[in-house]
């Protein structure tokens, strides 16, 4: 009908409408070409929002399990505090022990000292006769050394070759090198700067290094066995 009607137009009023059908043609086609980008756009805002919420769900979960851990962690460092705090008292009892064990270790200690003391009172006087020729009465004594008062395991005088000659001891269960020099540096050298001296180390084991030190610093180191 269309056709028809322009068959029976004028030349220039056919040409009119067939520009205005090109344009409202092309006004169309625009529109759908931006309903299309908006459609587009509608469906790529709808994903980020689906990704979006994903994400928060994925956060949100991450969240609690965060929260789970760290109340987990919250009740370890409660049960270490408790351990912590059984293990200070365990470590204040075991301290307790300790000082206790110390003690009597110390009072042992004494008497084994005196006990040595009392060998050495007895085994010593045979043992300085058959080596040195001396003879003498050994007992414990506080001597003064140039000033300085000293007391001694061992100590005794006696006359040899008309010269007063004193006698000068330490006992330790155990004598080693280390033994040896205090006691010269300490005792002995002091001794015999005022008088003519023996001195003399008594144990139930010498070490060999007290024997070697003993020979170079002039002195005896002597075991409870030795006869």
């Amino acid at each position: 009908m269309i056709a028809n009607v322009c068959n029976e137009l004028t030349p220039e009023l056919n040409d009119i409408i067939i520009r205005i059908v090109d344009d409202r043609v092309r006004e169309i086609k625009v529109t759908g070409e931006e309903f299309n980008k908006l459609t587009s756009a509608v469906r790529e805002l709808a994903e980020a929002q689906r990704r979006t919420e994903e994400r928060l769900d994925q956060l949100a979960e991450a969240q609690r399990k965060t929260e789970e851990k760290l109340n987990q962690l919250a009740e370890r460092v409660n049960q270490l505090a408790e351990a912590q705090k059984g293990t200070e008292e365990k470590i204040e009892k075991l301290v307790e022990a300790v000082d206790a064990i110390r003690k009597e270790v110390g009072r042992l200690s004494e008497t084994v000292s005196f006990g040595l003391e009392d060998i050495a009172r007895v085994v010593l006087p045979g043992w300085l006769y058959r080596h040195l020729g001396i003879e003498v009465e050994l007992e414990r004594k506080i001597i003064d050394l140039e000033g300085r008062v000293v007391e001694v395991d061992l100590y005794g005088e006696t006359v040899k070759e008309g010269e007063t000659v004193l006698i000068v001891g330490e006992c330790k269960s155990r004598v080693y090198d280390r033994d040896v020099e205090r006691f010269y540096r300490e005792i002995y050298e002091s001794v015999l700067k005022e008088r003519k001296a023996i001195g003399v180390l008594f144990g139930y084991v010498i070490h060999p290094s007290a024997q070697r030190k003993a020979k170079e610093l002039g002195i005896y180191v002597v075991a409870s066995y030795q006869r």
